[in-house]
């Protein structure tokens, strides 16, 4: 009896270190947390991340392999898009599971391609080599009940303090929505330098809501100045004009 009860005792133990083991693997980095550094190949060289971009916002693309037609899409409007990014103070780096010499013969692959009537566009951003899937599995990117590589299609927006700030992931199947990940960045920026909040929707130029208020006589209190900048619509709800900092 004895014996049975300590091979199950081991079994349960081995078992629970297994799930220890693979919970590690598929955990990801949350929301406030330092962005996972690494050092890699890509296609201008070797890039230390975060640390080549302090003081910068960052986000990093990852896709499941090259020659993909959806990550293709993804990448010709990104480097369409590559110039607004750097209006916004924000770099993009784009990792792949494909190994340098792939990266280097896509990237001169999109760069000939007149993708929806426009002019072929240089990609003047990384795409970094991961092949051993080492940045994968630091980001969270494998996902066990599908493909080892095709979940490789995270989204992670890294403020100037290489703090994470947003996270998407997609199907492989699904393009990435750009115009959204630009507005998530110029909310986040808009928060940060007007300590607000930014309501369901909100376009940038469009009214932002303050902060939080804990009762009707708080709420009545802050508006008794009659500030023309300021409206609510609910006690707890708000709102500051746009163009008002």
């Amino acid at each position: 009896m004895k014996k049975i009860i300590l091979i199950s005792c081991m079994a349960i133990f081995s078992a629970a270190q297994v799930w220890a083991q693979e919970k590690a693997q598929n955990s990801y980095p949350m929301l406030g947390e330092d962005a996972p550094s690494f050092t890699a190949e890509s296609t201008t060289g070797t890039l230390n991340f975060p640390g080549d971009y302090t003081f910068k916002w960052k986000i990093l693309f990852s896709h499941p392999a090259d020659f993909t037609p959806v990550c293709t899409s993804e990448i010709l409007e990104l480097a369409e898009a590559q110039k607004n990014f750097d209006k916004l103070g924000a770099k993009i780096v784009v990792v792949s599971v494909d190994n340098i010499e792939n990266h280097l013969e896509w990237e001169k692959n999109m760069e000939s391609i007149n993708y929806k009537g426009r002019d072929p566009v240089k990609i003047d951003f990384p795409l970094v080599s991961d092949p051993n899937l080492v940045i994968a599995k630091e980001y969270g990117m494998i996902h066990p009940n599908t493909s080892s590589t095709k979940d490789v299609r995270g989204v992670f927006i890294v403020d100037t303090k290489n703090k994470i700030r947003a996270m998407f992931f997609y199907p492989m199947n699904i393009g990435r929505n750009l115009g959204e990940i630009e507005r998530t960045l110029v909310a986040l920026q808009t928060a940060d330098k007007q300590q607000v909040l930014i309501p369901a929707n909100w376009q940038p130029g469009e009214d932002v809501l303050v902060p939080y208020l804990k009762s009707t006589a708080e709420g009545e209190k802050v508006l008794s100045d009659n500030d023309p900048n300021y409206y609510q619509v609910t006690w707890y709800m708000r709102f500051k004009k746009a163009g008002n900092k």
